[in-house]
C-alpha cells in the first residue's frame, strides 16, 4: 500500500510500477487564469503551454523559469509538434487549426467544414505519416475561454487532416469531444467526451481513417467541470492511458482496467510528457503547472526526436 501522504490513490498495484509512491508533485510556475495545452520542445528543452483566458502562450524551462512568449494568442489551446519543428495550435478565437513554421510563418490548416465555420478546435495529435487529428467542441465559443458567438455547425466533431491536406470528418456524435491520443503503435486512437465522462477508442486503418468506435472507460467523474473532468489525455510507452478527472490524473491499463489516480492540488486540464529522459509528466492545472516524475516514459511521439 502507498504511504498515507502519497500522491497516489492505488486501485491496482500495477500503478506502483508506473509511479513511485514517494513521488512528489512539484509546482513549476503559477499565477495563470487557466493553463492548458502543454507541449515539450526536445531541442530547446522547455515546456510551452497555454493560458486560455489570459490569451497567452507561456514557456517554462529549468534554467530560465517561466515567461510569456506570445500575447495575444487567439485564445490558443492544444498544441503539438512534428519532427521538423512545426508547431500545430488549436485556436479558439479563430475557430482554426494552424501551423507555425520554425521561421514564424502562420498557416491555417482547417477553419471550415463544408463551408461552415468550425466550432473551436481544442486538442490535436499527429500521426507518424503526417496526418493530424483534432477535436472540435464548442468551448471556444463561450465567454472567458474564447469569443462568445453562436455555433454554426450542428454537431461537435472529430476530424482528420490527411497527409495530402484534405479534411475528413471522422465522427459527429460526440457531446463535447476533447482530449485525444494514440496508442504507442498508432493502431488505436483514444478520444474522450467531457460531458459524457467517458473515453472512446477507434481503430486506425493504414490510410488513417477511423472505425470501430466503442467506449473504452466510463464514469470518470460526473462531467461537471468544477468537479474535474475528462479533458487532456496521453499514453505512456506501454499503452497505459492517463486522463484528467476528479482529484487529478486517472490511469487505465491498455485493457481499460482502472489502476488509480495521481492526485494533484488543483483541477487538471491537460498533461504531457517531456524532460531529457521523457519521463516527466507535466500537468496544467488551473492556475499552475506541476511536474511528476514517473518510472516510465511517454509514448514515442514523432516529435520526440525533433532536430
Amino acid at each position: 500500500m502507498e504511504r498515507s501522504d502519497s500522491i497516489l490513490e492505488v486501485n491496482d498495484p500495477r500503478l506502483l510500477d508506473l509511479i513511485d509512491p514517494q513521488a512528489q508533485v512539484e509546482q513549476l510556475c503559477t499565477g495563470y487564469q487557466f493553463t492548458e495545452g502543454p507541449i515539450w520542445n526536445p531541442v530547446l528543452q522547455c515546456l510551452y503551454f497555454s493560458d486560455i483566458p489570459g490569451d497567452a502562450r507561456a514557456r517554462w524551462s529549468p534554467a530560465e523559469g517561466a515567461a510569456i512568449v506570445r500575447s495575444p494568442n487567439n485564445k490558443g489551446n492544444g498544441m503539438t509538434y512534428d519532427a521538423a519543428g512545426n508547431l500545430y495550435v488549436c485556436e479558439h478565437a479563430t475557430s482554426s487549426l494552424i501551423r507555425e513554421t520554425p521561421s514564424g510563418e502562420r498557416q491555417v490548416l482547417a477553419s471550415h467544414w463544408q463551408g461552415q465555420e468550425l466550432n473551436s478546435p481544442n486538442d490535436v495529435v499527429l500521426r507518424s505519416d503526417g496526418s493530424l487529428y483534432f477535436t472540435d467542441p464548442t468551448y471556444g465559443r463561450m465567454p472567458v475561454f474564447g469569443v462568445e458567438r453562436p455555433q454554426v455547425l450542428s454537431f461537435q466533431g472529430l476530424y482528420r487532416i490527411s497527409s495530402d491536406g484534405a479534411l475528413h470528418l471522422e465522427a459527429d456524435d460526440f457531446a463535447q469531444p476533447n482530449g485525444l491520443c494514440f496508442s504507442p503503435d498508432e493502431k488505436l486512437l483514444y478520444v474522450n467526451d467531457t460531458v459524457r465522462a467517458h473515453i472512446r477508442v477507434f481503430d486506425v486503418s493504414a490510410d488513417g481513417a477511423l472505425s470501430g468506435s466503442r467506449v473504452f472507460a466510463e464514469q470518470i467523474g460526473d462531467g461537471v467541470i468544477e468537479h474535474g473532468v475528462v479533458d487532456g489525455m496521453k499514453c505512456d510507452q506501454h499503452g497505459n492511458v492517463y486522463v484528467t478527472g476528479p482529484r487529478g490524473v486517472w490511469v487505465f491499463s491498455p485493457a481499460a482496467e482502472f489502476l488509480g489516480v495521481i492526485r494533484l492540488p488543483e483541477n487538471c486540464a491537460n498533461l504531457n510528457w517531456g524532460g531529457p529522459e521523457w519521463n516527466e509528466l507535466f500537468c496544467t492545472c488551473t492556475s499552475s503547472v506541476y511536474r511528476v516524475r514517473t518510472k516510465v516514459c511517454g509514448s514515442p511521439v514523432p516529435y520526440r526526436n525533433m532536430r
